[in-house]
């Protein structure tokens, strides 16, 4: 089992920055590539980012494309989703996510982080 804990989220004013991290225990972290999702409410869960498990290949919705960075620090176990230029439709509750290498699913997830950004 993997273990995740999400951290980092409050409020801001449009246009300010926030970083969120995500430390993971439990399995072999490198093994797993990771994700952030988000559920805003009344909303469907979306995909917010995602990186490899080396860190060498990402992937982001359009929505947050140029202004949100995922990475991963391997050796302190720990994803981050850096969120610049915040929208008060980025609010939402923000979910990291561990990636099944054998299901292929993320099978993992973070109890979850509180975004507001306001007008």
């Amino acid at each position: 089992q993997v273990q995740l804990v999400e951290s980092g989220g409050g409020l801001v004013q449009a246009g300010g920055s926030l970083r969120l991290s995500c430390v993971a225990s439990g399995r072999t972290y490198s093994w797993y590539a990771m994700g952030w999702f988000r559920q805003a409410p009344g909303e469907e869960r979306e995909f917010v980012a995602a990186i490899s498990n080396s860190g060498g290949v990402t992937y982001y919705a359009d929505s947050v494309k140029g202004r949100f960075t995922i990475s991963r620090d391997n050796a302190k176990n720990t994803a981050y989703l850096q969120m610049n230029g915040l929208k008060p439709e980025d609010t939402a509750v923000y979910y990291c996510a561990a990636k099944n290498p054998i299901r292929n699913e993320y099978d993992y997830w973070g109890q979850g982080t509180q975004v507001t950004v306001s007008s």
